[in-house]
Formats: structure tokens, C-alpha cells, sequence
């Protein structure tokens, strides 16, 4: 392990973590100093997630021992581990949608008088907590109006809102947008120069390099190596990471595109809903890839959302194999073989509370379904089993709670979901939105298989790489509306970007 000389603010001693049959981490180390960003970086399910709920308090460690500031620390809970000067900002949210930002800021430790929370300076000093963060968001409003996007400042401004020894940042960029990502860099920035250790979590690889002043990678829940960034390349980490090389991040296609003369599966003309997008057109042909990039706020997931009936257009038509259909309701969108990959999969995609085996086949339930009214069981299982395989989720078994998964593996669940349900057309929201390396290639391996099927995709990224690397043509939206499709030569990322940002040349 590398040095990291005697001046650790943070310093984990062998720990391991057994659950039941299942080792998550075993004689893990790791130093972490004052005033220096340490990025530990690694595949969902090598183990990060639990390393990080054993240093907030959440999991107790089954053996192993931690030293915070020279001291012994064991946290039994997450309040324990902020009195001590630790907190953590979780990838997945944990705002109360019916509470306020101020509420979900200072929620615990709400200013009281007489014995009642003084809501005058609970919203005073929530205000302030935003404003010397620079966050673009009111204090006042519902969380559950904001955006995904808005939602992940408040958890960061939460996070923060404590005067911390140690700040742990899991995935924090996952739903931001370019210049809100830059506000959060910013106040890493704030953090070490008010030298605060910050351990950082991400998957995007160049964010890591900017970033990060030592970067630590785990692999299968063992500590594999610490490498100052100055000493590290991109290639070498994700080598390191997944234990192979990855000579290239998108596979090419199996089979050509499909030719632009072919007759589409869906045609949009002329779509609108009320202020959030207008006028939307294009088509998709089976076995294409469509790939989706604006900005936040653009309106991609709006259209996806409306193709899918859960909302309602105001105008406009959508055809699937040449004929005006009406979707009302994501029942009809089933019902017409259309599957949806939504980009929120805590709240739109899973019950956490259920098992792997159930949120996988819960959309395709008709499959299991005997004539006399019971499920067909070992049928249900089998084919859980082979999406769990082909995807490598990985779980303890089928039984396991999907809310107990890394963010990752949630994500190849809902995948799962909808492949079980053979779609001709696949509306992908983010589908590797926090999810690591390893894991981007084998679901770009699905996607290119399936296209090869012949089932036509929708792919919305705010990853440009993402979108170029693996799109056949790409619809650029601006402020509501599509102001390009792009093929060939002009799927570029300064055209791309002049398209999505409104400035053409």
C-alpha cells in the first residue's frame, strides 16, 4: 500500500464485512489525508458502497479496526459519525419529497424555540447553508417539485451542512448537469483549501483525473492498489479495476445500421406538451439506435415520458408501423411492446423492498400466468436467473432485496425488467447513470445485441461520448425543442454541443 506518511485523518485498518454466506469486503486499508481529494474507485459490487455505510455508521464492520484523527472510531449510526466529524452524501437520494429543502437540509437538527422547530430560522439558516455553497435552488420549495438534478444539490447541501473532518461523496455528479458539476467542484475546491479530506466516488473517468490528488482501487471487496494521480493513466486504472483490459468502451455493431429508407417502427410528428417541449419530430427503424443528448432541461425525458402515456401530449402524432396510435397510459405503451428505462430507478424503476426475482419479472407477469390464476413459479425463476446471468448482476441470490444492491446493479434490474418483456421499441433513460466501467461495457453489449434483434432503441444521455459512441443518429434538443438530428460526419462533439447549446455557427 502506498505511504501516505504519518499526517492520516482517516485510516482503515484491515476491515472485512461478512453478510451471511457472502464476503463484501475482506482485510480492506485504506489512508486518507487532510486537504487532498482520494478517489476510491472500483466496479458496483467491489465493495465501495459497503466501505463508505461502515464509515458512516450504517453497517458495523465484522472485524478490522478505523482511527479518526489518531483516535479509535466506531460509529454505531450515522449521527454518531457525524458528531465525530465524518458525513457522507449518498448516490442514492434520501430527501423526504413531501418536506422542503430547508426541512430536508437541517432535518434532525431543526432550530427550535419554546420546545417548536422556529420555522423563520430553520428557513434563515438553510438559506445561508445554500448561499455559501452557491446552490441555484430555494430554500422554500417541495423537494419532491424539484428536478432529479435539484434533488441531488440538496442531499450535497445536506451533506455539507455539517462541519466535517472527513466528506465522502458518493456518485455526487450522477445527475448533474455540466455547469452544476462545476459548482460542486468548486466546493471540493473550498473543502481542501479549508483542509478537509474528501473521499470521492465516481465513475466517470476524467472527472477522476481532474479531481483527484490519490486514488485507491478495490476489486471483488480486496484493496488492490493506492496510486498517486500524477503516477496514473486512465487505461491503467480501469485495467486494475476490472482486472482486464478494455481495449475498447463501445462495441461496434453486430450488423450494419439499418438504411435510412427502411419504414420506421415509430414516427413522431410534431409533438408538443404544454411549456415542457415543442414541435418534436423523428423516427426510428428497427435494429436503430436513436441517441437523445441535450442539456438539463432540454426536455428528453419529457418525450420519452409522454411516449410512454404517462403524460399527455397537447399535440401532435405518434405512429408505430405507419399507424396514429394513442398511448394514455404506460399500460398501452406495454400493451404496444414499448419498454421504458427510466433514469430514476429508486422511485420510478424498482420496489427496493422486494426481491431481485420479483422486480425482474414484475412487468411480465402475463408470462406466468396458468389458466387456473396462480403463477408458474419455476418459470418466473428460470428466466430470473438467465437476465441475472446475461446481465451480471450481482447478488447473493435471487431472494436478495434490490434496495440491498450497489446503485449499478439496480440499474441492470430494471434493464432486466423490460428485456423480459421482448420489446420492439426500448426508450433508455441514462441507463448507465452511475454505473462503473465494467459495467457500461456489458449493458453496451446488451444494447448492441438487442439492436441486432431488431428492436429499435431511444438512448438519452447526458454522456456525449456515450451518445456518439453509440448512436446511429443522434436528436439534439435545446430548450424544448430538437434542433438537429445528426449522422455520420456531424456527430462531432463541438457540432453536438453547438446544437444542444443553441449557438450554430
Amino acid at each position: 500500500m502506498q505511504s501516505c506518511g504519518d499526517n492520516a485523518i482517516l485510516e482503515i485498518k484491515d476491515i472485512t464485512k461478512v453478510f451471511g454466506a457472502v464476503t463484501a469486503l475482506k482485510n480492506m486499508q485504506l489512508k486518507v489525508r487532510p486537504g487532498r481529494v482520494h478517489t476510491i474507485l472500483g466496479e458496483n459490487g467491489a465493495g465501495k458502497s459497503t466501505l463508505m455505510k461502515i464509515l458512516a455508521g450504517v453497517y458495523q464492520p465484522t472485524s478490522g479496526s478505523i482511527l479518526l484523527d489518531g483516535k479509535p472510531y466506531a460509529p454505531a449510526n450515522p449521527q454518531d459519525a457525524a458528531a465525530a466529524g465524518l458525513t457522507i452524501v449518498f448516490q442514492e437520494l434520501s430527501l423526504c419529497n413531501n418536506l422542503s429543502v430547508a426541512e430536508n437540509i437541517l432535518a434532525t437538527r431543526e432550530p427550535t424555540r419554546a420546545g417548536f422547530i422556529n420555522d423563520k430560522a430553520l428557513v434563515r439558516q438553510a438559506a445561508a447553508i445554500v448561499a455559501d455553497l452557491k446552490l441555484p435552488i430555494s430554500v422554500q420549495e417541495r423537494v419532491g417539485d424539484l428536478s432529479i438534478a435539484q434533488r441531488q444539490l440538496v442531499e450535497i447541501a445536506k451533506g455539507l451542512s455539517i462541519d466535517a473532518k472527513v466528506v465522502i461523496l458518493d456518485e455526487p455528479t450522477s445527475s448533474l448537469s455540466d455547469s452544476e458539476a462545476e459548482i460542486l467542484f468548486e466546493i471540493i475546491a473550498q473543502l481542501k483549501a479549508r483542509g478537509v479530506a474528501v473521499i470521492y466516488i465516481s465513475h466517470r473517468m476524467e472527472e477522476i483525473m481532474r479531481l483527484s490528488d490519490d486514488i485507491t482501487v478495490v476489486r471483488d471487496g480486496s484493496y488492490i492498489t493506492t496510486r498517486d494521480k500524477s503516477e496514473a493513466t486512465i487505461d491503467e486504472l480501469i485495467a486494475l479495476m476490472v482486472g482486464r483490459d478494455m481495449n475498447e468502451i463501445y462495441p461496434p455493431r453486430d450488423v450494419p445500421a439499418p438504411a435510412l429508407d427502411e419504414k420506421p417502427v415509430l414516427a413522431v410528428s410534431g409533438l408538443s406538451s404544454h411549456d415542457e417541449f415543442e414541435d418534436i419530430s423523428f423516427d426510428v427503424r428497427p435494429g436503430e439506435i436513436l441517441g437523445f443528448f441535450g442539456l438539463i432541461g432540454s426536455g428528453r425525458s419529457e418525450v420519452m415520458k409522454t411516449l410512454f402515456g404517462m403524460t399527455q401530449p397537447t399535440s401532435g402524432t405518434i405512429s408505430i408501423d405507419g399507424s396514429a396510435v394513442t398511448i394514455t397510459s404506460p399500460v398501452d405503451a406495454i400493451n404496444r411492446r414499448i419498454g421504458f428505462v427510466t433514469e430514476n430507478r429508486k422511485e420510478e424503476g424498482l420496489v427496493l423492498s422486494h426481491s431481485v426475482e420479483s422486480n425482474i419479472s414484475m412487468v411480465a407477469l402475463d408470462n406466468y400466468s396458468s389458466p387456473f390464476g396462480f403463477l408458474k413459479r419455476r418459470r418466473e425463476r428460470d428466466d430470473a436467473k438467465v437476465e441475472v446471468g446475461r446481465l451480471a448482476i450481482k447478488t447473493a441470490s435471487l431472494e436478495t432485496s434490490a434496495g440491498s444492491l450497489s446503485g449499478g446493479n439496480q440499474q441492470k434490474i430494471v434493464l432486466a425488467k423490460w428485456l423480459l418483456t421482448k420489446p420492439r421499441i426500448l426508450i433508455l433513460d441514462e441507463p448507465t447513470r452511475g454505473v462503473d466501467v465494467g459495467a457500461k461495457f456489458e449493458i453496451y453489449k446488451i444494447i448492441r445485441q438487442l439492436a441486432a434483434e431488431g428492436t429499435a432503441i431511444l438512448l438519452v444521455s447526458s454522456e456525449l461520448p456515450e451518445v456518439i459512441g453509440m448512436s446511429d443518429r443522434a436528436v439534439v434538443m435545446s430548450e424544448g425543442r430538437a434542433t438537429a438530428i445528426v449522422a455520420g460526419d456531424q456527430m462531432t462533439p463541438e457540432k453536438i454541443m453547438s446544437f444542444a447549446t443553441g449557438f450554430v455557427s
